[in-house]
């Protein structure tokens, strides 16, 4: 019996190296080349796939250290028109070098797609992950697909941040101006996710989606450039904050939708093979959004002072900071009672709900 087992197992090799000893020399070149490249290509990807560079629950405490609303708008006069809040976008004390102070959504939208791009590899669009597992989609295996969630869904919130930074955050209220640098940086960052560099649909080579992402950050990274020159806007109002924070909780709502979907109907345990791309797409979301959200209270400083909206702020942050605590090995989908088997989908929807209830809390306070 266990001979036949073995007989069985190694019988496609020993008919491969058979194959491969009748082959001339040339064509053993060849097929050994492209072996050697399949390996590394390989090895590259599970390599890019299992490490995750750099990744730190608490690099947002970068952006609590700073207490300063950004941006200012300057009149042709060279004054200075403040938001809501009557310190907002102060120069510094030399008027003539004109200083203003950037924005630090800008610069926690960059540095997550740095992240992404620069400090990781794009899984997306590799072209071992486009192939999947003989055909098969990675997000249906329950192998190497996490980052890429992950990565996903730290880019749904700076997609999503982009866009109010273009639509609000990044002009006067009322103008139809839209800033030249922002406005690239949202084109870039709305690009296709899985785009390699040849396509057979169009046919033909492609610039990759990783350049464009780069691109992105170099445009945010003029921009606030810019903007410590006075030269560009940030409107620092409370009234593009709560728009801000409501987009916000819209986008988490939608994703506390689809975790809960899955925790109803499937209750596969860690036989579930979806339930770790739904987790991690979560869980990148909440990632970003911890950073972005505590940028957004350094430059809305003087409106969040103003309004009392401290202690809720910092319950804010808490429950972020918390969802990120919740990393396990292998992510189990089973029912929400069960021991042997949790609903990690509804342990990480427990903290989306608690996180939209905290943003909109601040909402309401700033609607008054």
């Amino acid at each position: 019996m266990l001979e036949s087992i073995v007989s069985f197992i190694t019988k496609p090799f020993v008919w491969l190296g058979g194959f491969f000893g009748r082959l001339g020399a040339i064509l053993k070149a060849i097929l050994a080349a492209v072996l050697v490249v399949l390996i590394g290509l390989y090895g590259y990807f599970f390599w890019t796939t299992q490490v995750w560079n750099d990744f730190d629950p608490d690099y947002a405490k970068a952006f609590a250290n700073v207490t300063k609303t950004a941006g200012d708008i300057p009149e042709p006069d060279g004054g200075i028109v403040s938001g809501d809040a009557p310190d907002a976008g102060t120069k510094s004390d030399a008027a003539s070098s004109k200083s203003c102070r950037r924005s630090q959504i800008v610069d926690a939208t960059a540095n997550l797609v740095d992240f992404n791009v620069n400090e990781n590899a794009w899984i997306s669009s590799m072209l071992l992950y486009k192939l999947g597992f003989f055909g098969v989609p990675w997000e249906a295996t329950p192998f190497f697909d996490n980052k890429a969630a992950f990565q996903r869904g730290i880019h749904q919130a700076v997609q999503r941040t982009s866009v109010e930074l273009v639509d609000s955050l990044g002009r006067v209220r009322g103008t139809s101006q839209v800033d030249k640098n922002l406005q690239k940086a949202r084109g870039d960052l709305q690009f296709n996710e899985s785009t390699w560099y040849f396509s057979l649909s169009p046919f033909g080579p492609k610039t990759p989606t990783p350049s464009f992402y780069r691109s992105a950050v170099r445009d945010l990274h003029k921009f606030n450039h810019r903007l410590e020159k006075c030269d560009a806007v940030f409107d620092a109002r409370a009234d593009n904050l709560l728009e801000f924070l409501d987009r916000i909780a819209r986008d988490i709502g939608a994703t506390s939708a689809v975790l809960r979907e899955r925790s109803e109907n499937y209750n596969s345990g860690w036989f579930d093979t979806r339930a770790d791309d739904r987790f991690w797409f979560a869980y990148g979301q909440l990632y970003a959004y911890y950073g972005i959200l505590t940028a957004a209270r350094a430059d809305f400083e003087d409106v969040v002072r103003e309004r009392r909206l401290e202690a809720v702020w910092d319950e804010l942050e808490q429950q972020l900071r918390a969802s990120l605590n919740i990393s396990p090995f292998i992510i189990s989908n089973g029912a929400e009672a069960g021991w042997l088997m949790p609903s990690h989908l509804a342990t990480l929807g427990f903290y989306i709900l608690r996180v939209r209830s905290n943003l909109i809390e601040i909402r309401t306070v700033l609607d008054r």
